[in-house]
């Protein structure tokens, strides 16, 4: 039987890091996968996967990221997220530029169309119990 490798949780810094340049609201911050992540209009535009720092960006930021040594995001091997990419760690470790780009990032989401609410489920009624 296969059995599913477990995702690492990130350090504790990495977490603090993401919380450093969380943007202020509409931005909201959930758990994706047991990951910290961060939407607006319900648009995930970074988070954390493992020790990585994942960010949402357009074509021309995400290729000067890429360019500067951030890598696609792939959750499996082979299958690279679209839009998503890896933060480089001299990125993760100067607040500042990670703060520049969960800005870009934010900004990125915001431009998105807000992604409907899904209705949310009618509790299923109990059955009654019989004698």
């Amino acid at each position: 039987m296969l059995r599913a490798m477990a995702w690492k949780k990130p350090s504790a810094e990495l977490v603090a890091a993401f919380d450093a340049v969380l943007p202020g609201a509409p931005a909201e911050r959930r758990m994706m996968f047991g990951f910290p992540a961060a939407f607006v209009n319900g648009n995930m535009f970074m988070g954390l996967f493992e020790e990585s720092f994942i960010l949402r960006l357009d074509d021309k930021p995400r290729a000067q990221l890429l360019d500067s040594g951030a890598k696609l995001f792939e959750p499996m091997k082979g299958r690279a997220m679209k839009q998503y990419v890896v933060a480089p760690e001299k990125v993760v470790a100067d607040r500042k530029a990670l703060a520049k780009w969960a800005k870009t990032a934010f900004a990125y989401g915001q431009s998105l169309p807000p992604k409907a609410k899904k209705p949310s489920k009618k509790p299923i009624p109990k059955k009654k119990k019989t004698k």
